[in-house]
């Protein structure tokens, strides 16, 4: 059980939103019953005051959070992140999501050929670009936030220049059909 509650923490660790118990028992191939008494588990391991993670745990899902005693330091230090202008590789990623999107986080990746998780957490901080399930995908997609439309002064993500070359780009949809086969 201890090495189901170390695969839950490492999926929550990736994940930026909270997630179902059915979603990760999915994931994991166990029982639903099986991920909420291993988040119990980790709950009493990491929700104290010496650890820096804590577990929440709510009836619409789980997430991997800090701990609210540090919520002083936390918040300077992401005030002071989210005043910085953004880096090169967030700006790509950015345009990739814009003019690709909606786009999983491994087609991202695969068209930047890093891998962009950091990127895609602070991008999501930052509230331009929203993540959202995807039925047909089966994983999160990502997409500009109307915040991030309105900064722009367009109404939908196909206003932006040259949004139908870029869109469906022959060698891009290529290089992601790729990831499918």
């Amino acid at each position: 059980m201890e090495n189901l509650a170390a695969k839950i923490e490492a999926i929550l660790f990736l994940r930026t939103k909270p997630m179902t118990f059915k979603a990760i028992a999915r994931i994991l191939s166990v029982k639903s019953e099986q991920v909420q008494e291993s988040v119990e588990t980790l709950m009493k391991l990491r929700n104290v005051d010496a650890s820096g993670i804590h577990i929440l745990s709510t009836v619409d899902g789980v997430a991997l959070v800090t701990n609210p005693i540090f919520g002083e330091e936390l918040k300077t230090q992401t005030k002071d992140e989210m005043k910085s202008e953004l880096t090169r590789p967030q700006l790509e990623t950015l345009t990739i999501i814009a003019y690709r999107g909606p786009i999983t986080k491994a087609e991202v990746e695969h068209i930047r050929g890093v891998n962009c998780s950091l990127i895609i957490r602070n991008l999501l901080m930052r509230g331009l670009i929203d993540e959202r399930d995807d039925d047909i995908k089966l994983l999160p997609v990502f997409s500009l936030t109307t915040d991030m439309l309105r900064h722009l002064g367009i109404h939908k993500a196909d206003e932006l220049p040259d949004f139908e070359d870029l869109h469906k780009h022959s060698k891009i949809d290529q290089m992601l059909h790729s990831l499918d086969g």
